[in-house]
């Protein structure tokens, strides 16, 4: 009997169409480069605590599936957010795997009726690839010109759509904006009366001047349905990919059930507690970052050919210069990432966005953003 021959394009037919059609996540090579596009910390551990943490990490036992130091980590975490009485965590692999489990536990598959998720944009590329690869709809509400919130088109898209899940980036990815307390609130009463989620997605809060975490203790009733999303990415572990989310213990419950099991590994759970448990080398870290941002702001503000600069309570800085690809493509010929955004939504037309780093290398930057415009 003779087997007929397999064929991959056969076989590739077997991939949804939709995710034939995209492109992956793709990381800029960087060697030899300075690397101001993924908003990371600039600073390493000191010398001493990277000895303290090789010998800490060395005496894991790497033959056990995690254990419970997780819940030690779920504990530190609670502690170092200040997290109210009644809430709970869920941890996930960097807060992308987040966005996928809040958008898993939420699609309706099989009831002939798909959720919607909703979220003001330009905003992190996440929600609308979860939306899509977990089945649900997504919404986009555009910014105003100078990325603030829409409240009247977000408050119409609410009442329209009534989304599932409601996102809100606090600051907001790539524009670096903490929007209006009172706006928020507004936007989130909204979603709660149509029985739907709030995420306030705090990724870089520690650089922000406010946390959202306080409206939730001060007024919890009002905020009873809002998720609060963060990352130890930007408190300095990019490299641990470890995020997290704080909420009512009956929603962390639920979302919880679709976690898969032992996501979150051994070293990646032992280096984030070790990590907190020197969470003040990480906060002057942050306060250096803060003070070179309003430098940096600064020289560019003054710099010719950067036609607008926006305030930042991130650790980047959104620009728009008169053509973004020239000016980026003439900085990586110097040896400096930084990410073009301009395709990313009509609003960023030309935008570039830069990581604040430490006075060395946001002099770098700006030496070769100047000879590139």
């Amino acid at each position: 009997m003779t087997t007929p021959a397999s064929s991959p394009l056969q076989a590739l037919a077997r991939i949804r169409p939709d995710v034939r059609a995209m492109h992956s996540y793709v990381v800029q090579p960087s060697t030899g480069m300075l690397k101001m596009d993924a908003m990371e910390n600039p600073f390493r551990l000191p010398a001493h605590l990277q000895a303290a943490l090789g010998q800490r990490l060395g005496s894991v036992a790497l033959n056990r599936y995690p254990g419970d130091r997780i819940a030690d980590l779920k504990a530190a975490l609670a502690q170092y957010a200040g997290m109210p009485e009644g809430y709970g965590i869920v941890l996930g692999n960097g807060s992308d795997e987040l966005i996928t489990l809040l958008a898993l536990a939420c699609a309706q598959p099989g009831t002939g009726q798909r959720a919607t998720m909703l979220a003001p944009m330009p905003g992190f590329v996440m929600y609308p690839l979860s939306a899509q690869l977990q089945g649900l709809d997504f919404v986009g509400v555009p910014l105003t010109l100078d990325f603030e919130l829409d409240e009247p088109a977000l408050l119409a898209a609410i009442e329209q759509h009534r989304p599932a899940i409601t996102y809100i980036a606090y600051p907001n990815n790539p524009t670096a904006t903490l929007w209006d307390e009172g706006a928020v609130q507004r936007i989130i009463d909204a979603a709660g009366a149509q029985g739907g989620i709030v995420v306030m997605d705090e990724a870089y809060q520690p650089f922000a001047s406010r946390t959202w975490i306080d409206r939730m203790r001060a007024e919890p009733a009002r905020n009873a349905h809002v998720l609060l999303m963060r990352t130890l990415s930007k408190f300095g572990l990019a490299g641990v990919r470890l995020g997290y989310l704080i909420g009512p213990s009956a929603f962390v419950s639920e979302i919880d059930k679709v976690r898969p099991p032992y996501n979150v590994s051994v070293l990646n759970c032992e280096a984030a507690l070790f990590a907190l448990e020197h969470s003040e080398v990480f906060a002057a870290q942050a306060a250096e970052i803060r003070v070179e941002r309003t430098t940096l702001i600064a020289a560019l503000r003054q710099m010719p050919g950067v036609e607008k600069c926006w305030d930042s309570e991130a650790n980047m800085v959104l620009i728009r210069v008169a053509d973004s690809a020239k000016a980026y493509e003439g900085m990586k010929n110097r040896k400096v990432l930084v990410k073009n955004v301009s395709t990313m939504h009509p609003l960023l037309a030309n935008c570039l966005r830069l990581t604040v780093g430490n006075a060395e290398d946001n002099a770098q930057m700006l030496a070769a953003l100047q000879a590139s415009l």
